[in-house]
């Protein structure tokens, strides 16, 4: 097959217009009479040999010409006439080497007669006819100048000589369009050339046919859409020529629907329809294009798709026409691809620009193949940019912006990624709550159709079975190359955006949603040929070295063929882990930074009097101009988040794919009961302790940003598998390694608390009320809040009063249900558990209220300096300055602090109401009179009044309820033993700390008659223990130092011997094994199991004692 330049066939065309048989000669062969062409393409409807018969579909192939020049190969029938004429005889015929190849055909079909009994049946002049109007031609060129058609000069010389027959149709409309293109292109070119649509020949063919024209979908004119920029050019003349011919098929099918649904008619309407899909290939790969194509990457099929005005069904035969081709189709659909991509990456999502190419994308994508196959999915991975490797590090940009999809799914409308939004939205430096949200609603409704756009793509691509690897890979890489987004601080320039993450997480979640549990692999994150990364992550109880070894015994073991529902499933999970999450942590730094920032602009707006007259006034001017503007960007900056991220739909999403988790999570933890049985199994499964504990902390950071963003979406039946997997992990705690994993589920279960949280007060509560929480959760908070202790990090002293303050909340609602106050008293009486919870409790107690006066005492110092203008006027700058950082730091750690005394001070209030044997204990007594001693003396002593501060309730000070609750707690303790221990606290108690109360009392109306009767009572029984103690102290005298503890040095009554040979009393190395489980004299360490009584020691200590007291 030969190579045709566009000069050639100018050429060729040329001698044959002149009469020569130009064409002929330079092939060097005449084409046999009986031999016909078969040119139409793809699935024709077939020619009948009588009126219910059909002949085979005919197909054109189109290859690559051997030079690489591809052109579409046309023969023509020499049968024109309807005689045999040889190609010597002067006869005029076409025979462009276009690139298609020729079929080999049986003999002749016998030619078909006429059925006249079937009155539709079109003539053969009806068929030309209706062949001329398709093409908008005439063989007359009176009649083409009157009907404003194409002239066919060489047809038409060709049509004086000789009938052309039915069975030659396939000839006439290669040579039809063949000339009417060549005739488009040799037409001198202007800027608003349009090609030829010959209403008026079609008007006045049929009385009819006005009516229609008016009623259709048809473009006389096919206009491109405004948004888009035309470079006109005669290849767009003749891709709208090729175009109109095609509507113009279907016109005429709709026009005589009869007549056009049988042969002839049909036959050739279908050739017709099939040659200018054809034609149109041939015109985008530029075989008549003057340019050479290496010069020209833009296709010229581009503005017809953007502008959506294709004929309907044109696009799917067009890939159908050339899909087997691939060099032909990869030339016809590379550039659309390329140029999609690129044309979205330069657009956002401030105007409805970016819809065209996304949805032309989407419908490209969708067009199926025979054998369901998707031609243009096939393509797309094969682009040299479906994903390019790295080169920089800045892998995770790279991604977004160079890869295929990147442009696609970084749609975003996150100030970070596309400030045009901001610019297009929030403008307005002020704006009304209700404006705000209307935009918020239409930025998220666009989203919405980006995200189902691009699920469209990518299922297209998953359920292409050629291209479902490639997809998943590309997938995958996304991940591994964003992995640092999982970090809590990381560099934004090297890594995708927000908002492609979160368009990658949505489309995942629907691909995800009809998974079956049931047939997931849960080994899947351990194979070696997982698409996931967990190299580094932290596991729920094992550690690094015990995940290898793991690792390497199940390796041994045969694996199952992974499936697509266990990769998507997992492979979403890890999206989650990489977008959403790190999103709303962002979103939640954004609005601390504006908090401070209007803080610090309001401080030193309010101070400018003592800075505006320095010499660093115009520094400070310049600081407060710059932190303004800052302001203002953040400002804008959360409004477009707001849109991003407080989306209900997407959150709901990520609500139903976490419950699922949650699920899966049950059902690997207890594989036979799925946690409905608390506590879980002694025995971890390896399988479970091996996971990465992400997979459960995600599931708790999302909660808690939904409770405090979006209550109402937790409260959905659906969602509530997620907060009974973190109660069952909570009253489990030994299957968790990390204490803060374990404190985040608490602060989840604290954040629900109707006190916190009253949306969720019915959740709340159905949760306390389950089975599981009625019988563990009790105990297994008491347990977390000693064991919280120590947690082994630097800050561990500090996180401990956080997490404990949680667990108090949490304790004030359990309080109030009779079911779990049956549960706290009967753990009261289990043992050292509750012992050692209240030991931390009065730990607490007293450091926070120590803190807490310390700081009221300071502040009230530095609020009497700046009420005395003298003193304060007399200070420097500086001091002044140093002063009123002092007092703002002071301010705000007092209110940190009281608010955490507060409750933990109620707790003990609420708990001794019912429960006060654990509070007598030896080890605890005295060191809990003490502490209620010594902050009585704080609240009445004679510097109570340097307690008093301007505006108490801003820092939630309320002396006069603080006092209630200490006096209420020595009410509730109120017996012989609180009595005595209260005589041995000899630092705080006096006759007159007492005294002092009931005034304080009596003056404030806090308690009734009765109640300060009984605290005289109260009063009076430790005099009388004191006047005891005192006795006993003269009558013992001094005592023998084997008989003293060599901690306290007091008289030991229970000696017991450490494993270091030390003896100790037994009530005081108790105590101190209740806040560190060491031997205090060697730091090795102790339980209290391994203290062995001094047997013959106390024995000496009784008869000492025995002794004394008959001497006396």
């Amino acid at each position: 097959m030969s190579e045709l330049t566009p000069d050639e066939i100018r050429r060729r065309r040329l001698a044959r217009l002149q009469g020569g048989g130009g064409a002929n000669s330079s092939t060097g062969q005449s084409t046999p009479p009986s031999q016909s062409t078969e040119t139409a393409v793809g699935d024709n409807p077939p020619t009948a040999h009588s009126n219910k018969e059909t002949v085979p579909p005919q197909e054109v192939h189109i290859t690559p010409s051997p030079g690489g020049a591809h052109s579409m190969e046309v023969e023509t029938c020499s049968d024109v006439t309807g005689e045999s004429q040889q190609s010597d005889k002067g006869q005029s015929q076409l025979d462009v080497d276009s690139g298609i190849e020729t079929m080999e055909v049986d003999d002749p079909e016998p030619k078909r007669k006429r059925n006249i009994s079937i009155g539709s049946e079109a003539t053969e002049d009806q068929v030309k006819k209706s062949l001329c109007r398709v093409f908008a031609v005439s063989w007359s060129e009176e009649s083409s100048k009157t009907y404003k058609v194409l002239h066919l000069r060489e047809l038409a010389v060709v049509a004086a000589v000789s009938s052309t027959k039915l069975s030659d149709l396939r000839d006439l409309i290669n040579q039809m369009i063949m000339e009417a293109v060549l005739v488009i292109q040799d037409a001198p070119f202007t800027q608003d050339m349009s090609p030829p649509t010959g209403h008026e020949f079609l008007e006045s063919s049929t009385s009819n046919i006005i009516g229609y024209w008016q009623g259709t979908s048809y473009h006389s004119f096919r206009e491109f859409s405004s948004k888009i920029i035309i470079s006109p050019s005669m290849q767009l003349v003749i891709l709208k020529y090729l175009l109109d011919c095609y509507d113009r098929v279907a016109a005429e099918e709709k026009n005589a629907p009869k007549r056009t649904s049988i042969p002839p008619l049909s036959d050739a309407l279908s050739i017709a329809r099939s040659q200018c899909v054809c034609y149109t290939s041939l015109v985008l790969q530029g075989a008549f294009s003057q340019q050479p194509r290496s010069q020209s990457g833009y296709s010229a099929l581009i503005p017809f798709l953007l502008s959506h005005n294709l004929p309907r069904g044109f696009l799917p035969e067009l890939v159908h026409t050339i899909h087997e081709d691939k060099a032909a189709f990869h030339r016809v659909f590379s550039p659309v691809l390329q140029y999609l991509s690129r044309c979205t990456a330069t657009l956002g999502l401030n105007s409805d620009t970016y819809r065209d190419p996304l949805t032309v994308m989407t419908e490209l994508c969708s067009i199926k193949a025979p054998g369901n196959n998707r031609p243009i999915c096939n393509l797309m991975v094969e682009q040299p940019n479906w994903l390019p490797g790295s080169v920089s590090q800045a892998c995770g940009m790279e991604t977004e912006k160079l890869t295929l999809l990147g442009p696609f799914l970084g749609l975003s409308i996150f100030a970070e990624d596309d400030v045009k939004v901001v610019d297009e939205y929030f403008a307005a430096h002020h704006m009304s709550q209700d404006n705000a949200w209307a935009i918020y609603k239409s930025l998220m409704g666009i989203l919405e159709d980006v995200r189902t756009q691009c699920y469209h793509i990518l299922h297209n691509l998953l359920v292409n079975s050629s291209t479902r690897e490639p997809t998943l890979t590309f997938i995958a890489k996304v991940l591994e190359r964003n992995a640092k987004r999982s970090q809590i601080q990381f560099d934004e320039r090297f890594l995708s955006g927000d908002g492609f993450m979160l368009n990658l997480m949505s489309v995942l979640q629907k691909l995800s949603e009809k998974v079956d549990l049931d047939k997931i692999d849960i080994y899947y994150p351990f194979h070696h040929t997982n698409r996931v990364i967990l190299a580094g992550k932290a596991r729920m109880r094992f550690t690094e070295k015990e995940v290898e070894e793991w690792e390497q015994q199940i390796s041994k073991k045969p694996k199952p063929e992974v499936k697509f529902s266990t990769e998507c499933f997992f492979l979403t999970l890890h999206c989650h882990h990489l977008s959403i999450l790190p999103v709303t942590r962002k979103y939640q730094r954004r609005l601390r930074a504006i908090r401070d920032l209007h803080r610090l602009i309001s401080d030193m707006e309010a101070a400018e009097s003592q800075w505006k007259n320095l010499p660093t006034a115009g520094r400070s001017r310049e600081q407060l101009k710059r932190w303004k503007s800052q302001y203002q960007r953040l400002q804008k900056s959360k409004m477009c988040a707001d849109a991003g991220v407080l989306d209900k739909d997407m959150l709901l999403r990520c609500l139903s794919f976490y419950t699922r988790t949650a699920d899966l999570l049950m059902r690997v933890a207890d594989p036979e009961n799925r946690c409905s049985e608390v506590p879980l199994p002694a025995e971890i499964p390896d399988y479970f302790s091996a996971l990465p504990e992400f997979y459960l902390e995600d599931m708790a950071d999302f909660i808690l940003f939904v409770l405090q963003y979006m209550p109402g979406g937790i409260v959905e039946p659906e969602h509530k598998m997620m907060l009974r997997l973190l109660l069952v992990m909570l009253c489990s705690q030994n299957y968790l390694r990390n204490p803060y994993l374990t404190a985040k589920l608490v602060e989840v279960l604290f954040v629900l608390q109707p006190s916190i949280q009253p949306k969720t007060e019915q959740v709340n509560m159905e949760l306390l009320m389950s089975d599981v929480a009625i019988n563990n959760l009790v105990p297994s908070l008491m347990k977390f809040y000693t064991d919280v202790e120590t947690t082994g990090a630097s800050n561990e002293f500090y996180d401990k009063f956080t997490i404990r303050y949680h667990i108090s909340i949490i304790f004030k609602t359990m309080w109030s249900i009779h079911s779990h106050q049956v549960m706290y008293m009967r753990e009261a009486q289990s043992g050292r558990q509750f012992v050692r919870f209240v030991n931390m409790l009065m730990n607490d107690t007293t450091f926070l209220l120590d803190e807490s006066l310390d700081c009221l005492k300071r502040i009230h110092e530095v609020q009497e300096l700046m009420d005395n203008q003298a003193k304060w006027n007399a200070l420097s700058k500086e001091q002044q300055q140093s002063k009123t950082l002092q007092l703002s730091s002071d301010e705000r750690q007092c209110r940190n602090y009281l608010t955490l005394a507060t409750e933990t001070v109620e707790m003990f209030h609420y708990l001794t109401t019912k429960i006060v044997e654990p509070f007598l204990v030896p080890e605890l007594a005295d060191r809990l009179s003490a502490m209620l001693n010594f902050n009585l003396h704080q609240l009445c002593g004679p510097k109570c009044k340097s307690l008093k501060v301007k505006n108490p309730e801003k820092y939630g000070w309320e002396p006069k309820k603080l006092l209630n609750i200490l006096t209420d707690i020595y009410l509730h303790l109120d017996c012989a033993a609180f009595a005595q221990a209260i005589a041995n606290d000899e630092r705080s108690y006096r006759k007159e700390l007492f005294d002092n109360a009931v005034d304080c009392m009596v003056k404030a109306c806090i308690k009734t008659p009765d109640e300060i009767n009984s605290f005289k009572e109260l009063q009076e029984k430790v005099d009388g223990y004191l006047i005891q103690k005192h006795k006993a102290e003269v009558e013992f005298g001094d005592i023998p130092d084997e008989f003293r503890d060599p901690l306290m040095d007091t008289l030991m009554v229970d000696p017991v011997i450490l494993p270091g040979g030390t003896v100790m009393e037994r009530a005081i190395i108790t105590r101190h094994l209740l806040n560190s489980q060491t031997d205090p004299f060697n730091r090795q360490p102790l339980r209290e199991e391994e203290l062995v009584p001094a047997t013959e020691l106390k024995k000496k200590i009784s008869s000492w004692l025995a002794e004394k007291k008959n001497s006396k």
